[in-house]
């Protein structure tokens, strides 16, 4: 079994665990933005206990290799999008300058994980991952290329499946006030039908 500061070394090891995302989750609960894909900068921070000009920094080191995991800047119209289809169901202000917003995937977060020298629980994190490997709870790699696909095709599929929720939404409130226009349109016309009856 490998020391877990090999991880922070060799970026080959990195890549064999960029699937094992549950390891997050099994020694810290990460708060995901409603869209149930994507962190913010202080939500990284947060999860690992660390300043975000911590995580900034370590992005500025790493870019090419957190871009490659998932890692994501939005600009100009797809950031008003983003906002406009997620930013408002999470209630609270925006986490950076309205001019852009970077956003982690949880293989985003790993990575980081598995860079990060001075927190606790990144070590915990390349700790799990070490010891799931030694007992063997690790995928084999053609699972883990299955698991990598699935990962893909979801990640494509989450943004689209909470556009058609937020349009059912809208299209619900729709009905809802319709019901309500015409519940009050019967109540005058009974309203009106009896009067002329007496």
């Amino acid at each position: 079994m490998h020391d877990d500061n090999v991880l922070l070394e060799s970026r080959t090891l990195r890549d064999r665990y960029t699937e094992q995302v549950d390891a997050l989750d099994k020694v810290k609960a990460l708060e995901l933005l409603p869209d149930g894909l994507h962190v913010t900068t202080e939500a990284v921070a947060a999860y690992f206990v660390v300043h975000r000009e911590v995580v900034k920094k370590l992005v500025q080191r790493h870019r090419d290799e957190l871009s490659e995991n998932g890692l994501s800047v939005l600009r100009g119209s797809d950031l008003r999008s983003f906002q406009r289809d997620n930013m408002s169901l999470w209630g609270g202000s925006y986490p950076q300058a309205p001019t852009h917003l970077t956003l982690y995937t949880r293989r985003t977060v790993l990575n980081i994980a598995m860079l990060l020298r001075d927190s606790a629980v990144a070590r915990r994190v390349r700790k799990y991952l070490l010891d799931a490997e030694a007992a063997g709870r690790l995928p084999s790699d053609d699972v883990s290329r299955a698991i990598r696909e699935m990962g893909r095709s979801l990640q494509e599929l989450g943004p689209v499946i909470h556009r058609m929720s937020v349009r059912l939404e809208h299209v619900e409130r729709r009905v809802d006030n319709t019901d309500r226009v015409v519940c009050a349109m019967s109540e005058r016309l009974a309203t009106l039908q009896s009067r002329d009856v007496s």
